[in-house]
């Protein structure tokens, strides 16, 4: 009876310290997936130049390629984040990795922009079963002691996908149109079958109603929000505001609510999250803002785009896994302060040197990436450990949603300033007439990120972690 009662136990769990190859696989076939989802939402980005001059759209415009992307990626992440409380994994990952599929296929025989925007969009719905598990599992079934090396490992998959986006980008502008990239998220298939051999084990879990309306509530006001960013209109941003309103009122009175209201009784949590919000709306400016000015300021072409952002993604992959045992050995607080020194500094060099050598430009991007990656893990210890266990899932799921959307957000502002343009720097040591309009963007955005350290530094770091 006791061994019976033994194995049952075992099978209710997905990862089990006493099946740890169990937990490997998994883990290793999570990372593939995030490395191809990662590469998804990115590798557009380099191409974004040529996606203008073949449809005759400004940059703008062109950036809903990204934006849509990332706002459908942000709204599904926490939408299978809350199913994965409820359904079995191998099922909402089934689901996902087939309708990124889909939409890889209607792209790949778009002939329009529309059609290009409508494969974006069926792409991320699929694709963001992706990392929303990736945040629940380390935070639901890894212990607090070996988390962050799992973070890490998951932030190195990350990485890799930035590694792996500018050189498919980079081959496929060199040798073949740029509607090929959608060929690339079909390599996902190939963990399926391996997802539903290694989940096999779940048990089965009751279905639960989902708050729809909350969903559309909220995903209207982030597109009306974009729509009014790109377009400059203000109407569109009341509308905005007022959906955000009543998506509030929503989530107050629904009896299973989009967002658990409770959660922002949680002080720590609620600033944790939006500093992590601003960390990924800055952090977005590496793979969205570098392909735009390598191609004004420097007239390199995509494939020549991609190889110069290889280095610094290459050494913040290789580094991301040492960034986790960081964290673990001491805790969350140095690792933050690490990346954010390592991100300022990357900004400030980036204000200053754009129109120099493109070797300064490439070891800036080195240092800002590796700073990025670390500060990913920091920002998800730290936020994970503020929440109990009862509240792991859903609000690391909204953490997951919240960064996805400033990554939507960000895109869009960057987009809108550098169609507007500017005439004069802002930076007293930048002495290139130049690129004026990039230098000021990656001023601003150390100074931001000035001010993140200090409110982190206040809030966080005299800290001990909750135990979840």
């Amino acid at each position: 009876m006791g061994s019976d009662s033994q194995e049952t136990a075992s099978k209710s769990m997905l990862v089990s310290t006493a099946e740890p190859s169990i937990s490997d696989k998994f883990i290793r076939t999570m990372v593939f997936t995030m490395v191809i989802s990662m590469m998804s939402a990115t590798m557009f980005n380099i191409v974004l130049p040529e996606i203008s001059q073949e449809y005759g759209l400004t940059y703008r415009q062109v950036s809903w390629v990204s934006s849509a992307y990332l706002l459908v990626y942000a709204i599904g992440s926490m939408i299978y984040s809350k199913l994965s409380d409820r359904y079995r994994l191998k099922s909402l990952l089934t689901m996902g990795l087939l309708l990124l599929s889909v939409g890889s296929l209607i792209g790949l025989v778009a002939q329009n922009y529309w059609m290009v925007l409508l494969s974006r969009i069926i792409q991320a719905m699929g694709a963001s079963v992706i990392p929303a598990l990736s945040m629940v599992v380390p935070a639901r079934y890894i212990p607090t002691e070996r988390r962050g090396k799992v973070l890490g490992i998951m932030a190195s998959g990350l990485a890799l996908g930035g590694v792996l986006g500018p050189i498919a980008s980079a081959f496929v502008a060199n040798f073949a149109h740029w509607r090929w990239l959608f060929v690339i998220p079909f390599l996902t298939l190939i963990a399926l079958p391996l997802f539903r051999r290694y989940l096999a084990t779940e048990e089965v879990r009751s279905p639960i109603g989902m708050d729809w309306i909350g969903g559309v509530l909220l995903g209207g006001a982030v597109t009306t929000l974009l729509l009014a960013i790109t377009g400059g209109r203000w109407l569109l941003a009341i509308v905005a505001i007022a959906l955000i309103m009543l998506f509030v009122v929503r989530i107050r009175s629904a009896a299973q609510p989009f967002v658990e209201p409770s959660l922002f009784y949680n002080g720590r949590y609620s600033l944790g999250i939006i500093l992590a919000f601003l960390v990924s709306a800055i952090g977005f400016s590496i793979p969205f803002l570098t392909p735009i000015m390598l191609a004004d300021v420097y007239n390199l072409t995509p494939g020549a785009i991609g190889l110069a952002m290889i280095p610094a993604s290459l050494t913040a992959a290789y580094l991301g896994k040492q960034g986790g045992k960081l964290a673990d050995r001491k805790r969350n607080t140095l690792l933050f302060f690490l990346a954010s020194l390592l991100l300022l500094s990357s900004f400030l060099l980036l204000s200053i040197l754009i129109g120099q050598s493109l070797i300064f430009i490439t070891v800036a991007l080195i240092v800002g990436q590796v700073g990025q990656t670390f500060i990913v893990v920091a920002m998800s210890g730290t936020v994970a450990n503020t929440l109990t266990k009862e509240h792991v899932g859903v609000g690391m799921g909204l953490m997951s949603m919240l960064n996805f959307i400033a990554s939507s957000v960000s895109g869009a502002l960057i987009s809108s300033v550098i169609d507007q343009g500017v005439q004069s720097a802002w930076n007293p040591f930048y002495l290139i007439g130049e690129g004026v309009i990039y230098s000021n963007l990656y001023l601003i955005l150390s100074l931001i990120y000035g001010g993140l350290i200090l409110i982190y530094l206040f809030r966080f770091k005299s800290r001990t972690p909750t135990k979840v």
